[in-house]
């Protein structure tokens, strides 16, 4: 019988949870599969991108709502690092509520929209909102869905490229989990390509599913009330998505924060009681990571939480960059966040069964920009 997450297909589906423990998973595969992709499409990319990435004063806008945000947050920091490129993460959400403020008419720029399924109101309004306020306006469209809005307006259009993630990818489940992870590697393969650092990391997440579920299990199963996630530079993005991922699958019974270690001090650190669980994702650069380590020896001293855990990916071969080892990172915390759900009594394929919150946003009035 096919397991996912060590527990049976019959009793997934019992729990509603058959497809957030498939879509998390087979994340290690998908993501050979959407290097593949990338690889496949190289040629294309390249002749799009090329002259785009030469304009002078060019600005690259990395944008999503939502999980789909948290993909640009947690790459900008990293490509601006190893590139000479101007790139920003700033939310559709922020883009469409005040487009002035992040839209500058005489500034050439590539816009990089993430979507799982392409028809959220502020993906497509975004889109638009940057066509009609810009100049000189580019788009790459990174997107699970053949069929969403996002990818069918690009057809045709020479300002636009539209690349495709592995089907499988379309989640069906509520929560992102292979959307969100796939959407953020192709980026890394367009803009810093590693194959090493690829292959260590789908090999790390492998053996984390094969051998460390009942761990990451017996921490979802402790009575916490509030977990708050660490990171700093691009784990920042992660922990944002982390936090996301607990609230999401917990339907908000768990409270959950995100902040950086050295942030965290100034004033979020009241969070903390004997119910809060703190996950800090360590980094691997030796300047960032000696502020990790002073927090994680202060909340140890401190005895204030109910637990500090410092995730780490350790492996024999290549040390990840963070950008790369935030994705080892979060696969944990999906993983954590659905036997949390499991654990609360909730249904992780849709949590909120009521509807207040959906899987493709509901209930947004886009109003016209007039300038």
């Amino acid at each position: 019988m096919t397991h996912f997450l060590s527990l049976d297909e019959t009793t997934l589906k019992q729990h509603n949870a058959y497809w957030t423990a498939k879509e998390i998973a087979q994340q290690p595969s998908s993501w050979r599969n959407t290097a593949a992709i990338v690889e496949q499409h190289s040629a294309a990319i390249n002749d799009f991108l090329s002259p785009i990435l030469a304009l002078p004063g060019l600005q690259i806008i990395l944008t999503g709502a939502g999980t789909s945000a948290y993909v640009g947050e947690a790459l900008a920091p990293h490509v601006t690092e190893k590139t000479s490129l101007d790139v920003r993460a700033i939310s559709t959400t922020d883009i469409v509520s005040n487009p002035l403020g992040y839209l500058q008419q005489d500034t050439p720029t590539l816009l990089i929209s993430y979507a799982r399924s392409g028809n959220s109101p502020e993906s497509v309004a975004a889109v638009k909102l940057a066509d009609q306020v810009l100049d000189n306006c580019f788009h790459l469209l990174i997107t699970c869905n053949e069929a969403g809005q996002l990818a069918q307006q690009a057809q045709g259009r020479s300002n636009s490229y539209c690349l495709l993630m592995p089907a499988e990818t379309l989640d069906e489940s509520f929560a992102m989990t292979s959307s969100f992870t796939s959407m953020l590697l192709a980026t890394l393969c367009i803009f810093t390509p590693d194959e090493q650092q690829l292959e260590t990391l789908a090999e790390q997440c492998e053996h984390l599913l094969a051998n460390q579920l009942e761990e990451i299990r017996e921490f979802a199963d402790s009575p916490m009330q509030r977990i708050v996630f660490l990171g700093a530079g691009s784990l920042v993005g992660y922990a944002k998505e982390a936090a996301l991922k607990c609230l999401e699958l917990t339907n908000g019974d768990v409270i959950s924060y995100f902040e950086s270690p050295l942030g965290f001090r100034h004033g979020p650190k009241t969070i903390i009681d004997d119910k809060t669980a703190i996950v800090l994702m360590a980094s691997n650069h030796p300047y960032s990571s000696q502020y990790d380590a002073d927090l994680y020896k202060e909340l140890l001293k401190d005895q204030q939480c109910m637990s500090v855990t410092q995730l780490k990916c350790a492996t024999q071969r290549t040390a990840l960059a963070d950008v790369w080892q935030g994705l080892y990172y979060i696969v944990y915390c999906q993983v954590f966040a659905f036997y949390k759900s499991i654990s609360l009594g909730l249904t992780p394929d849709n949590p909120c069964p009521t509807g207040e919150v959906n899987r493709v946003v509901k209930g947004v009035t886009i109003y016209p920009l007039n300038v």
